[in-house]
Order: structure tokens, then sequence, then C-alpha cells
């Protein structure tokens, strides 16, 4: 099999759709616009290139992370199986670009995020155990993004340099995930 695998950073251009087709899995679709960038001497700025549009579409469970949190105008980056959607309208045969998504995610470079995982606990994660501990004694950023003083270490923004920064080895956070598919 051929695919054509490509990834795409560009920004939401509508609000996503979910809907779940009869009897099958759950998409959720959207459109991106990549507009590529270019220095122009002449003028010394940078201008706008051309725009490439491309339809999203997202299934089963990366259906409902997207439908959850993309939102129009966000700054994504799509990575999946770039195909041509076909078909017949009045004007005669159109097609689109069209990204079958394996990952989207925020695009970093322009603004911040917070993760939350969405795959259940296992059996040894249930409970109050020492990883839960660890992840309640840490300190959470404000609603700026930043911590409310200015020494407290903000994991995700902050590089602490220091010893006391380091742990040791739990055994329990050996134990090997499962794949997932």
């Amino acid at each position: 099999m051929n695919d054509t695998i490509v990834t795409v950073v560009g920004n939401v251009v509508d609000s996503p759709r979910r809907y779940r087709p009869e009897g099958g899995s759950p998409v959720t679709n959207f459109r991106l616009a990549s507009t590529a960038r270019r220095f122009d001497s002449r003028s010394q700025e940078f201008v706008d290139s051309g725009t490439f549009w491309v339809d999203v579409e997202c299934w089963n469970d990366l259906s409902g992370n997207v439908s959850g949190s993309v939102s129009k105008g966000d700054p994504v980056i799509v990575h999946g199986t770039l195909t041509t959607h076909s078909w017949e309208s009045e004007n005669g045969r159109r097609s689109t670009p069209r990204i079958r998504a394996a990952a989207v995610g925020p695009n970093l470079a322009r603004g911040t995020a917070a993760f939350l995982r969405t795959r259940p606990a296992r059996a040894a994660d249930v409970g109050n155990g020492p990883a839960e501990e660890a992840m309640a004694a840490l300190p959470r950023p404000a609603a700026d993004g930043f911590a409310a003083e200015s020494d407290i270490p903000v994991p995700g923004r902050d590089y602490v340099d220091a010893t006391a920064a380091l742990h040791g080895v739990d055994a329990t956070d050996l134990t090997p995930e499962p794949a997932h598919a």
C-alpha cells in the first residue's frame, strides 16, 4: 500500500463537527488552512504565499478528543493520510484534499496547552498511590499559567537544575504499559 503520509501545520477555520454515521464509528470533521510565508527581499518584509485548504477527518477516540479540544481559530498540527475526496456536482466533477488524521495537536509555537490523558486507569493506579500523591504535591500554575510565587517551579514551564528536582526510582514506575492500537 502506498499511502501518502503528511503533517500539516495551520489553523482550524470552522468549528469541528462530530457525528456518528448510522451503525458506524464517531467521526469529527473540520477544515484546516495552512498559509506559507516567505520573506520578500524587495519589500523587506514577510508576505503570505498561497494557502493550502484541506478537510480533516478524525475517527474513533480521536474524534471525541478533537471535538472536545479543538475550536475554530486554533493553531494545530495534523498528521495523517492524504487522500482526495471526489463527487459529482451540477458543475461537473469536483474534488478536495482530505487528511484522515492519525494525530491532532496544538501548535505549541503559538501558545500553551494543558494535556489530560483519556486512557482508563490501570487497576494498580486506582486509589491514592505514590504516583497520585506525587502529582498532588506538584505546584499548580495560576490562571495566567505562572506560579503564584516566582521561585516555585511549575511542571512544563520551568527547568529545575537541582538535586531536589530529582527523585528515586519507584518499582511501580517500571510496570510496562499495554500497547494501544
